[in-house]
């Protein structure tokens, strides 16, 4: 038999907030564990909640941004379970009245669209995290660093729509895009800013009933969620053809093994014992502050790379390479709007090479040089005033000081030599030294024409210009 499987993908988003969601404790990744707290996110008795209204813009943004509804009004409620990492015992959500609901998202696969489509988006805050240690004094021993809780955390919850591994490594790197476009998270997956809980079923081919699901919990990898959904698909077959039934379960990702492992049943919502939270007002959003966060979205990730290959005329692979960081793609709008104009292709090229070499080996808080000054240089290798090479040498510096280009070229002497009876009187000595490869380019070798270009540039320092080279020794070889 064959069978077709079918996910669903719970994306969870730290927002880039100063703050946390219900109180004034920094939101800083990596501060020493415990210090990052007060009696609000701790939960003692007797402390009131105070909501980030960042959050909500934020939460408000990424809905407009999947094309959601965004609600009047939404309110707040208590999740009720166990959470040995959060010191009051629930989680403060959002069950019946979310603010986001019914969106979607486009992915592509396999050269294929799909739209995805999404459930809800609702605001949360975060839970502690949990520390094992091995051995303390001869016992095993876990602590808990509460830093990360009442961390603002948004919750995209697709609707069942995936239908492949591929789909869902897609879908989940399509919200990455928005979320990080957008500015509302930084899209950190290995420090946990974004990570994923899968449902995936699955059932015979052309059935219109899903299976039993499981929940894989905490992928933090695109590669994990792709590997993960793969081994629980066959396992999930497996169970069903030996006979077994698939439970509904919790499930975690080994991927040390490369197999996932069952954690816990699966709770429903009856489990969690939702109700209102008490300690918060609904909140009510009308036109007029709806409209000033739609003011304020960026033009995302998936429109670029449209206007990059459709209006730029790029490849679609240097747009996907350019368009993949927002600083980068940004960086690479200013140079082709720079200087007199660059072209987009030649723009590309620097960007994705010169410019990604450097940012890779000195980091992009490095770079020094601005979109303007690589335009520049891109101008002086066009006006024949420097040669490839040498605008190499230029943007290395001007990379690591800020200065100006053409300051740069005058400083080191990099400023090509295009005069004819300079480049001749030098072509001749070469000719003259290499009587033999003269001789076999007459007599129909052309390849060597190539080593004489070679020597004069090298003889020349770097500084002839190649073009100039080309046509003084096919005259002079020709005489």
């Amino acid at each position: 038999m064959k069978y077709e499987s079918v996910m669903g993908l719970e994306v969870h988003a730290q927002l880039k907030t100063n703050s946390k969601i219900f109180c004034g404790c920094s939101t800083q990744f990596g501060a020493e564990p415990n210090t990052h707290t007060c009696p609000v996110c701790l939960g003692m008795p007797g402390v009131l909640p105070v909501l980030n209204r960042k959050v909500v813009d934020f939460t408000i943004m990424m809905g407009l941004a999947t094309n959601c509804r965004i609600a009047s009004e939404s309110i707040f409620a208590r999740k009720n379970y166990f959470y040995p990492d959060l010191p009051k015992g629930y989680q403060v959500s959002q069950f019946e009245a979310p603010i986001c609901e019914g969106g979607w998202v486009d992915i592509t696969v396999d050269g294929k669209t799909k739209r995805i489509g999404i459930t809800r988006i609702h605001m949360e805050e975060d839970a502690g995290k949990l520390v094992h240690e091995g051995a303390l004094d001869s016992s095993k021993a876990s602590f808990v660093d509460l830093n990360r809780a009442c961390v603002p955390l948004m919750e995209i919850v697709s609707e069942p729509d995936i239908r492949s591994p591929e789909e869902a490594r897609a879908y989940m790197q399509a919200i990455r895009d928005i979320v990080v476009y957008l500015g509302v998270c930084d899209g950190n997956m290995e420090e946990g800013s974004l990570r994923c809980d899968a449902n995936i079923s699955v059932m015979p081919e052309g059935s219109d009933t899903f299976g039993t699901r499981a929940e894989i919990k905490n992928m933090n990898s695109f590669r994990f969620l792709q590997q993960a959904l793969e081994y629980e698909i066959d396992r999930q077959i497996d169970l069903i053809e030996s006979g077994g039934q698939v439970i509904q379960e919790t499930r975690l990702f080994d991927s040390d093994k490369g197999v996932t492992v069952s954690m816990r049943g699966k709770e429903e919502a009856h489990d969690y014992r939702y109700f209102p939270e008490p300690d918060l007002v609904p909140i009510r959003t009308d036109d007029a502050w709806i409209d000033r966060i739609r003011e304020q979205l960026p033009e995302l990730r998936s429109e670029k790379l449209q206007r990059y290959v459709g209006e730029m005329g790029i490849p679609q692979y240097d747009a996907e390479v350019i368009t993949a960081d927002p600083s980068i793609a940004l960086f690479f709008e200013g140079v082709v709007s720079g200087g007199t104009g660059v072209d987009p292709k030649k723009a590309s090229n620097w960007v994705m090479g010169e410019f990604a070499r450097m940012v890779k080996d000195k980091g992009l808080e490095a770079a020094k040089i601005t979109p303007e000054q690589l335009a520049d240089i891109i101008g002086l290798v066009d006006g024949a005033t420097i040669s490839g090479s040498a605008a190499k040498q230029v943007f290395d510096e001007v990379f690591v000081t800020g200065k100006d280009p053409k300051a740069v070229v005058e400083e080191k002497g990099l400023a090509q030599v295009s005069d004819e009876g300079a480049i001749e009187e030098e072509v001749q000595k070469i000719l003259d030294a290499n009587p033999d490869q003269v001789q076999q380019y007459k007599d129909g070798n052309e390849k060597v024409l190539g080593f004489f270009v070679g020597q004069v540039m090298k003889s020349s320092g770097g500084k002839a210009n190649p073009k100039v080279v080309n046509q003084i020794l096919r005259k002079l070889l020709s005489d």
